[in-house]
């Protein structure tokens, strides 16, 4: 019986060191890659750069050219068709 629980622990632990050494570092890798593109300094420099080109397209004349601004438009009313319905 002692032998069977030596066995065990070992078998045990050796899959918990195993799974540690490689899922939990590959987790861990991706999670801090989640957490350094979510930090608040990464949110506050894209809203500031949103910020900025909203400025910079409110300050010219035509923001769409005339295809983009066609496809939009037919986008918009085919919406519209669709909630009406």
């Amino acid at each position: 019986m002692r032998i069977f629980v030596y066995k065990s622990l070992f078998i045990f632990i050796s899959l918990f060191v195993f799974y540690k050494l490689t899922v939990g570092s590959l987790i861990k890798t991706y999670e801090e890659k989640l957490n350094s593109i979510f930090s608040k300094e990464n949110t506050e420099f894209y809203k500031s750069k949103i910020r900025k080109e909203m400025e910079n397209a409110i300050q010219k004349d035509k923001i769409l050219n005339e295809s983009d601004a066609k496809l939009l438009s037919e986008f918009i009313k085919k919406l519209n068709q669709e909630l009406k319905n």
